[in-house]
């Protein structure tokens, strides 16, 4: 009986994780031509948190950017954090294999489920992953580990999906 009991156990754990492990393959970043920052003043007009975020730049980007990158992330009620320039060329932000953190502040989310990275410029940044903690200590991380293309938002929403991962 026992035998049969870690069998099953051990079959639905195996299940779980190649379960998961598709799931996260259908959760490639997406171009979104429609994706429209909020206006401004709402966001003002919001009370604050802050965020700390994470970006990892991958390790085929180039050595460094010039690209003009922009980032905005929230969750399904639409409570955003925007900004519109995150690099910073003269500080060496975003070279290849670096992390660079970031605090930021913005309205109160309620778990961010979507997240897009706007790139201008002709450098060809490539994140590798973006980690978002929340206020109250959760984290989310975003896979990238591909070239955003130039001029359009470009990311994830998986606001009603549950292959968003958590840390």
């Amino acid at each position: 009986m026992a035998n049969l009991l870690s069998s099953a156990l051990l079959l639905l754990l195996f299940s779980f994780v190649i379960s998961s492990v598709a799931d996260l393959s259908l959760s490639a970043p997406q171009e979104l031509r429609s994706f429209r920052i909020q206006d401004i003043q709402e966001v003002e007009n919001a009370r604050g948190c802050t965020y700390t975020v994470k970006i990892k730049t991958s390790c085929s980007s180039p050595k460094y950017t010039r690209d003009a990158i922009s980032l905005a992330f929230g969750d399904r009620y639409r409570n955003e954090v925007y900004v519109p320039r995150i690099d910073d060329p003269s500080s060496y932000t975003f070279e290849r294999c670096s992390t660079d953190t970031f605090t930021l502040q913005g309205p109160c989310g309620y778990g961010v489920c979507y997240l897009y990275l706007y790139r201008s410029g002709y450098d060809g940044w490539i994140p590798d992953s973006i980690k978002i903690y929340e206020p109250y200590g959760r984290a989310v991380t975003f896979y990238y580990g591909r070239p955003i293309p130039n001029g359009v938002w470009y990311g994830f929403d998986q606001c009603n999906s549950a292959t968003l991962a958590s840390t």
